[in-house]
């Protein structure tokens, strides 16, 4: 392997950054549905809106894993660069081999979050679909 040096850690910077953007959007998303289930929820309470909310609440848990995940890539690129900075280049190979993990488990959630969202739409029109 070649040397690592600052550039290549800095170059997860804006993709992370990105990816961080659109979790965030995802959760005030998600909280938006939250609040609006539980508003129509206390209106009329019906087992559907609990199915619901119950979905939400695993994607919710889902996007705060895949946030962590992305954070600490991003944390540990930046740790890799103060490595490097400070000339302990294997150490730095390691951690930013640890950062790439976090972000591919990240991306990983991802997929299972977006699995989930699907099946809950489907199941959401189904009843159109039907008629």
């Amino acid at each position: 392997m070649h040397g690592l040096d600052l550039s290549t850690p800095a170059l997860l910077f804006s993709a992370i950054s990105l990816i961080m953007l659109a979790y965030t959007n995802r959760f005030l998303a998600y909280a938006a549905v939250v609040r609006d289930l539980h508003a129509k929820y206390l209106k009329n309470p019906d087992e559907r809106y609990i199915k619901q909310i119950k979905n939400i609440k695993r994607r919710l848990y889902l996007t705060r894993a895949m946030q962590i995940a992305g954070i600490s890539s991003l944390l540990l690129c930046v740790l890799t660069m103060f490595l490097i900075y400070i000339e302990q280049g294997m150490l730095a190979v390691w951690v930013f081999g640890f950062a790439l993990v976090l972000l591919i488990v990240s991306l990983g959630l991802l997929i299972m979050e977006i699995q989930i969202s699907v099946k809950a739409l489907e199941h959401h029109i189904s009843d159109i679909e039907n008629s």
